[in-house]
């Protein structure tokens, strides 16, 4: 048997930069950071409180339904010819263990010490390898660093990448729009599929068991769809397939998308409801930076901010729990906008130095990526003649 890890990836590049995306990256962070402040209670008013949940109750299924379609896309849209399976594994494991085991120490210190709490052996050894979303009991999938779930999920995304872009590949740039929707239709029908696991025992905070939930929202195959989907658009946006709507369109579409999932039963909202918007919404960003468009989400600040948003997601449940704890929760509304703002800045603060002085680093002494240069725009690919096509 050939040595897989020197098997050539056989992708084509497709360029540009995309700037608009990485600004992207850290609005979707920042959506999971303003949902998971909504558990801490820091305002006192049952009003305030009450509109804050309204706003941001649904933030955290949509950062991470982001964070999911965009990795399809962006890996999709980054595949090179010279890349072989066994360097894209690396440099992907590169980018996401090292402030994986960081923050993960980190976080047990802080539950054994601070919080005074027994951290199961089988569960820590989960979570420190990335398995723990594979498990339905929330004591195992929400874990240690409760947010790494995640990235279980994007363990196999990595795995499945080089066998997955071969496939999407082969298909047909005029058929690309059918195998989304294919891919769209699926990810609504989960719900319905979740209804032959378990209905017991449920949810503390959602009319959901525990093992539909799993299900739905955390199982890794399931989750593959989202990343699937992203695969898809990128390929649209390559082949030069025509999208929908522009990036103000799939905006003002997404956030109609978010105000009415409240409309929909919530098995749906976790997922199905956002997937489409905020596909459209990735790809839109794509085809205006392709095309050399630029907008203030692909402004310095906003590119910065993307970088050091990994860091961020996974700090930032860490600085909200434990900040809270310390600050305390029913504050004064103003004093509660201070109080988030603060622990804001804390998680940002603690995002820019993982970033500059373990991530960075490590990714360019690790990972064994050139300085990239600027390439011209992706240029549509001819339909493949119908011999070829079979």
């Amino acid at each position: 048997m050939a040595d897989l890890s020197q098997q050539p990836l056989n992708v084509t590049t497709s360029g540009r930069r995309l700037p608009a995306l990485t600004g992207m990256r850290f609005l979707a962070a920042a959506a999971v950071f303003f949902f998971h402040a909504m558990y801490q209670g820091f305002f006192a008013s049952p009003g305030v409180q009450e509109g804050y949940v309204s706003i941001f109750g649904r933030g955290g299924h949509l950062g991470v339904g982001f964070f999911f379609v965009l990795s399809g896309f962006v890996l999709t849209w980054a595949a090179r010819d010279e890349d072989t399976v066994g360097r894209f594994w690396r440099r992907r494991l590169v980018k996401i263990y090292p402030n994986h085991v960081l923050t993960f120490a980190v976080a047990f210190i802080l539950l054994t010490w601070v919080s005074q709490a027994v951290v199961e052996r089988d569960t820590a050894i989960l979570n420190f390898f990335l398995l723990q979303a594979w498990f339905p009991q929330l004591e195992v999938n929400n874990s240690v660093n409760s947010i790494s779930w995640s990235l279980s999920c994007e363990v196999l995304f990595y795995l499945a990448f080089p066998l997955l872009y071969r496939l999407i590949r082969r298909i047909r740039p005029s058929r690309l729009w059918a195998w989304a929707a294919v891919v769209a239709v699926i990810v609504a029908a989960v719900p319905l599929l979740s209804l032959l696991l378990p209905h017991q025992p449920q949810l503390p905070w959602a009319p959901v068991s525990e093992n539909r939930f799993w299900f739905i929202y955390f199982f890794p195959p399931v989750r593959l769809l989202d990343f699937v989907f992203g695969m898809l658009l990128a390929r649209l946006v390559i082949t030069g397939r025509r999208l929908p709507f522009r990036l103000g369109g799939a905006i003002a579409l997404t956030t109609a998308a978010y105000a009415l999932a409240t409309l929909v039963p919530g098995e749906y909202a976790l997922v199905a409801v956002m997937l489409v918007p905020v596909g459209l919404v990735i790809a839109a960003g794509a085809a205006a930076d392709a095309a050399g468009e630029r907008s203030w989400l692909a402004s310095p600040a906003m590119v910065w901010l993307g970088n050091v948003s990994f860091a961020f997601y996974l700090w930032h449940f860490l600085v909200l729990t434990y900040g809270g704890r310390w600050l305390g929760a029913g504050w004064s509304t103003p004093a509660a906008i201070g109080v988030l703002a603060l622990l804001f800045g804390v998680t940002l603060l603690l995002s820019w130095a993982t970033f500059a002085l373990f991530e960075n680093p490590i990714m360019k002494r690790f990972a064994g990526r050139s300085r990239p240069t600027p390439a011209p725009a992706p240029v549509p690919e001819p339909e493949p003649e119908p011999a070829l096509a079979k």
